[in-house]
């Protein structure tokens, strides 16, 4: 995870609106893991992304584009190395696609705003949810309180 990106917009200026860029501007804006990640669909490697944030009151958001996901007080140390929540910020901060690759069916999450790759979702998280939003650090921003 990174501090709040300095080429993302604290919030879209077209709410509801997808953020359409090239991919040329994705990648000058992106470091290299982070359009590797949200851009091509990637997976950073477990424990790999320091969690400056944990249990600090703020939001997590989108590194493309700073949409708004996640309050910190649904995030949870799941054990797996990766970011973990049990729900998003509000319902239409997210969508939710199957994702057949590898031989296996998941659940892929992807912000709502730029379609960026954030992670999965899986049904073995806490109360009171029941759900484990399993995201990438490198696809986060945290925003203190």
């Amino acid at each position: 995870m990174s501090e709040h990106h300095p080429n993302a917009a604290a919030e879209p200026a077209n709410p509801g609106l997808k953020v359409v860029k090239s991919d040329a501007e994705w990648r000058e804006q992106l470091t290299p893991d982070q359009y590797r990640v949200t851009r091509q669909h990637g997976t950073e490697r477990a424990f790999s992304s320091p969690d400056f944030a944990l249990g600090k009151p703020g939001t997590y958001r989108c590194v493309c584009c700073g949409k708004a996901l996640y309050d910190a007080r649904t995030k949870f140390d799941s054990g797996t190395g990766w970011p973990s929540f049990f729900q998003p910020l509000a319902p239409d901060a997210v969508t939710q696609v199957t994702d057949r690759s590898y031989g296996m069916t998941r659940t892929e999450v992807k912000c709502a705003d730029c379609d960026a790759h954030l992670g999965h979702v899986f049904p073995d998280g806490p109360a009171p949810t029941g759900l484990r939003y399993c995201m990438n650090g490198v696809a986060l921003t945290f925003e203190p309180a």
